[in-house]
């Protein structure tokens, strides 16, 4: 009777235990019936014909009070009927970007970069005597460490309201008349790349998705995520991104380094192993943590070129892996291949504190598709191999050990 009783407690609490989890899958998932058009707001000192503009819109309640979020648009200069889209959104230390705006602008695209902590793009002193963004009269919450705010109600978390922001700011640009609504994407650095991750699974209105750097599974990473994570529910239950990744119905590029220290390469492949659409992985040596780093590569903007135009990706990574002490990568594309490199490391650890070397490698094209192939170094802990075309750089995936 005794082991029945606890049988039944322990069914009772199990059950309520998937029940909340599903409940919280489930309102978090609510946030992708955002569609509605936000209101556009002016900001002071800007002009309505002025290009890119300074603006806000509103955003959800936050502990009973409306917010906004701040914000940069901008249109392309010239333009001959509707163009695509692309909403922005930054990492820690960041804010709304004017000139990251204009980088998509001059690639065609309509763009609104977001600031998703309540500030502003203007720096006064802290009481610390530190510069800092200027908060503004309607600001939401800010983020709080590593999900740090987790304990409290879900709608007063900073995670849902950035996550809604983005959404908010898809409906907002779609909206305009000079933006084809079919054709915005989603681009997110640090950050705004874990948040990408998340809504690429929640708002299927996007065209295209290009999480940089970030990713899911940050609760499976050797740095500051894993303790920080580890017995988080509401991240591990419901802001994890990778309970939704399966569910992306748009492309998606990952674009990162072999040397950042905030993802490491082995959560940056379970990402997207698991993403459930059409996806590239550019890996760019050397390519640095920050938001001009991410804007400044041309590979999200020939990426995006290619999807919108195409309809399909200007290269697919096909098999790789290792045959009789031969590492090898196929891939299969309509431009010409310049070049291949492989990047590889001998040492142990997280992916960020190794030493990656590059090796140029042999490619030739075989049976329609591109063949690079070569002898696997000795001790290899790690690699993967780049090829090039017209400096753009398209990578396998990546392999753990050899």
């Amino acid at each position: 009777m005794r082991k029945t009783f606890y049988q039944l407690v322990t069914f009772i609490i199990s059950s309520a235990f998937l029940q909340a989890s599903d409940s919280l899958l489930l309102e978090i998932e609510s946030l992708g019936t955002l569609t509605q058009v936000p209101k556009l707001h002016l900001a002071k000192g800007t002009k309505a014909g002025d290009n890119p503009k300074a603006i806000y819109f509103d955003t959800l309640p936050y502990e009973g009070k409306n917010t906004r979020s701040y914000a940069w648009l901008g249109l392309p200069k010239k333009n001959s009927g509707k163009v695509p889209g692309v909403v922005l959104v930054h990492g820690g230390g960041g804010t709304a970007y004017k000139e990251w705006v204009q980088h998509w602008n001059r690639n065609g695209f309509a763009a609104i970069s977001i600031a998703v902590e309540g500030q502003t793009d203007k720096k006064v002193l802290s009481d610390h005597r530190k510069k800092v963004w200027e908060k503004h009269q309607w600001a939401g919450p800010s983020r709080t460490g590593v999900f740090g705010d987790s304990h409290k109600e879900l709608k007063n978390q900073w995670m849902y309201h950035a996550v809604s922001q983005t959404i908010l700011a898809n409906s907002l640009l779609r909206s305009l008349p000079e933006v084809e609504d079919e054709q915005v994407g989603l681009m997110g650095v640090s950050w705004g790349g874990i948040i990408s991750s998340i809504v690429l699974g929640i708002d299927q209105r996007f065209a295209f998705t290009i999480p940089v750097y970030g990713c899911g599974y940050l609760n499976e990473a050797d740095n500051h995520y894993k303790p920080a994570l580890s017995n988080n529910h509401a991240y591990l239950k419901g802001w994890e991104a990778g309970h939704r990744l399966d569910q992306a119905t748009m492309p998606v590029l990952w674009l990162s380094w072999p040397g950042d220290k905030h993802f490491p390469m082995e959560i940056l492949k379970k990402s997207y192993d698991q993403c459930g659409s059409d996806n590239m992985v550019s890996l760019v040596p050397n390519m640095g943590h920050g938001h001009g780093s991410a804007w400044s590569r041309p590979e999200s903007y020939a990426f995006a070129k290619s999807v919108l135009g195409s309809g399909k990706l200007w290269c697919t990574r096909l098999e790789s892996g290792v045959l009789k002490n031969q590492l090898f990568a196929k891939f299969k594309t309509d431009r010409e291949l310049d070049s291949a490199t492989l990047v590889h490391s001998t040492d142990n650890g997280y992916t960020g504190h190794r030493k990656w070397t590059e090796t140029p490698v042999r490619l030739r094209k075989k049976d329609g598709t591109w063949l690079a192939d070569w002898p696997l170094p000795e001790n290899t802990t790690g690699w993967y191999i780049n090829v090039e075309a017209d400096g753009l750089i398209v990578s396998s995936d990546y392999h753990s050990g050899s």
